[in-house]
């Protein structure tokens, strides 16, 4: 099914870049007219407050970056490069000059960002200020793991997640060990071993002592924790079997017909693409992690088929807009066109443009590795 879906018409790349379309007429603009400035604006059609960037959504900026630079990556142009650079340079000026948000979560995501980004833009000396911000996040209440705020008593996977990935690509020898630490402390705190899913985290008393497991299971969450495991897989086979544990769990509790559960609005509209970008990256890295072990190649498998399904339900439920497609948070469900800025839905929303571009680009990923 999956090879199928990449083989009957090479379309994916031309999709994705009509996505790419899509947010850059209807969410891209200077930074309050500043010239050379550009970040992504929250709503389509926008209120004042949104077009002033008075409301603003520093995640969604990170996963824009994120976006981007897939794109450069499939098809690379002067122009998109220049728009990354511009985007980081906007962030930093928006966020008062400032890299690290005291969301530590947030300041993870945009550090991964970064640090892919860094190749069109010096960006290096913010991801190391967002690293230092995150190694004071650690503490050993419940066990260990990152804090999500300074002033909260949440540990999530949400932070934990990215800011492993963080530390193990660019870190030191002690933050590489500290990553596998915080890593290890997910899988012994946050794993459900019924579904093989991870929750989302725990609110810790000041004592140490757990208070609550929070016992949901988001697509992001997945998505994060399996890209914590491809990154942990080279040389240990047990963070590999752990990856396949995620994907096979993924498929039987998080999709429906093979399609990706949606997550709903706000930042909600990102969740699901974060999953289907990890998915992506599995089905292409597990052979080789597994050596091509049977296993191995059946969690890629699932994987591949996860992405391409779902890029296909996306696609086919999609609306049409101003400037390009136009997708919901949930991919099995017809999209509809906001009437106006008061027009509350999901699909005015940059988090879900960004959902949907991102299931197009790793639908993409996978039709250039054949």
């Amino acid at each position: 099914m999956a090879r199928e879906l990449v083989a009957t018409a090479r379309l994916w790349a031309a999709r994705a870049a009509v996505s790419e379309l899509g947010v850059q007429a209807r969410h891209l603009r200077r930074l309050w007219a500043r010239p050379g400035t550009l970040l992504g604006v929250d709503g389509w059609p926008p209120t004042r407050g949104e077009r002033l960037f008075g409301r603003w959504n520093y995640f969604a900026q990170a996963h824009l970056i994120d976006c981007l630079v897939d794109a450069q990556e499939r098809n690379p142009t002067a122009a998109r490069a220049t728009s990354i650079a511009r985007i980081v340079r906007s962030v930093r000026l928006r966020h008062g000059r400032r890299w690290v948000t005291e969301d530590y979560g947030d300041a993870a995501w945009l550090g991964l960002a970064l640090l892919r980004a860094s190749q069109y833009t010096p960006s290096r000396i913010a991801v190391g200020d967002i690293i230092r911000g995150l190694r004071s996040a650690w503490t050993d209440h419940a066990g260990g793991g990152l804090w999500s705020r300074a002033d909260e008593n949440l540990k999530s996977v949400r932070v934990n997640g990215p800011a492993t990935i963080l530390l193990a690509r660019c870190g030191d020898r002690v933050d590489l060990q500290r990553a596998r630490a915080i890593a290890e402390w997910m899988e012994d705190t946050l794993l459900d071993e019924v579904t093989g899913l991870v929750w989302v985290g725990l609110h810790v008393n000041l004592d140490g002592e757990i208070r609550e497991t929070i016992k949901e299971a988001y697509t992001y969450i997945q998505g994060v924790y399996l890209g914590v495991c491809l990154e942990l897989a080279v040389g240990d086979p047990v963070w590999a079997e752990r990856a396949e544990r995620t994907i096979i769990a993924v498929s039987e509790h998080l999709a429906n017909n093979g399609v990706l559960r949606g997550q709903g609005g706000d930042d909600g509209g990102i969740y699901t693409g974060i999953l289907a970008r990890y998915l992506a990256l599995a089905a292409l890295r597990l052979p080789a992690l597994t050596g091509a072990s049977a296993t191995g190649m059946a969690a890629s498998h699932v994987a591949e088929r996860l992405v391409l399904t779902s890029a296909a339900a996306a696609w086919r439920n999609r609306a049409v807009a101003r400037g390009g497609p136009l997708y919901g948070p949930d991919w099995t469900v017809p999209s509809r066109v906001p009437r106006s800025p008061r027009h509350k839905i999901p699909e005015r929303e940059l988090a879900s443009q960004l959902g949907g571009w991102m299931i197009l680009e790793a639908a993409a990923l996978l039709e250039r590795s054949h």
